[in-house]
């Protein structure tokens, strides 16, 4: 008799927590300009979606441009508040506030399109 596999728990909006499932640690780069009210709402906009949706599996990366302006070359920044997806590969940007917690999802690809 085969033993029933446990399946991911959803949420109340239906998503499965990343956590809950197999991808591995997700590396993720925020870049600002300083301590502006924007670049804030940005952090604290994505430490809350990581906290629902990626709990123990991610780290953020803050670069302020601000301080090392250099940085932005090497990732191509054209905007901030500019979030960067490192891994899981591929590499994918959300430009903005981070607000729009579905976009962000979708961007990320934590929710299917």
């Amino acid at each position: 008799m085969k033993a029933p596999t446990k399946q991911p728990r959803k949420k109340a909006n239906g998503h499965v927590p990343v956590a809950e499932s197999d991808t591995d640690r997700w590396n993720l780069r925020l870049y600002v300009a300083g301590q502006t009210p924007r670049s804030l709402t940005a952090f604290k906009n994505l430490k809350d979606i990581c906290e629902e949706y990626l709990k123990g599996k991610y780290h953020i990366e803050v670069v302020d441009l601000m301080e090392n302006p250099r940085l932005a070359r090497g990732d191509q920044i054209l905007a901030i508040p500019t979030l960067v997806r490192k891994l899981p590969q591929p590499i994918r940007k959300i430009i903005g506030d981070l607000s729009n917690t579905e976009r962000v999802l979708v961007g990320l690809d934590i929710q299917p399109r």
